[in-house]
């Protein structure tokens, strides 16, 4: 698989479909819309969405944002939009750093992985203060055959 790499705002797009018929936000919560290119190999690609953000941290952890996609149907409409919850809980390796630097990094959640649909936008409620990445995924097309594992018997 090659790997390409998106930014919200980069991926803007003439909309596709009218996201005002999608539910106004939560109270502390945002609405973000990520709209990507159709092309004829929409069923070769992956978008993988995560919600995180920049925060200080040392550079000998790995961080993490607790929290939680879920996928809801939007009613009398056929489309499906996307929340993210959090308690803001950064979960890291906790190693002991001697003499760590201090960077400002992107913490983010575990990926959602989701079809790539050119056609349809993806609408995310996320809380406020948080921010949306995705990646896009392509295949090749090759398919790979697993190995049976002869059983003793």
């Amino acid at each position: 698989m090659s790997l390409g790499f998106g930014i919200l705002g980069m991926a803007q797009s003439i909309q596709k479909v009218d996201v005002s018929i999608f539910p106004k936000p939560e109270k502390g919560m945002k609405k973000v819309v990520i709209e990507v290119p159709h092309s004829e190999k929409d069923s070769s690609k992956k978008i993988e969405i995560v919600v995180g953000k920049y925060m200080e941290t040392d550079t000998c952890n790995h961080y993490g944002l607790s929290g939680e996609f879920s996928t809801h149907d939007l009613k009398g409409w056929g489309y499906q939009y996307l929340t993210f919850q959090t308690n803001g809980a950064t979960p890291s390796t906790m190693m002991a750093c001697n003499d760590s630097e201090k960077i400002h990094q992107f913490v983010f959640s575990k990926g959602h992985l989701m079809d790539y649909n050119g056609k349809m936008p993806v609408v995310l409620y996320l809380p406020e203060g948080y921010e949306a990445k995705f990646k896009i995924y392509t295949s090749n097309g090759d398919l790979y055959s697993a190995q049976e594992i002869p059983q003793n018997k």
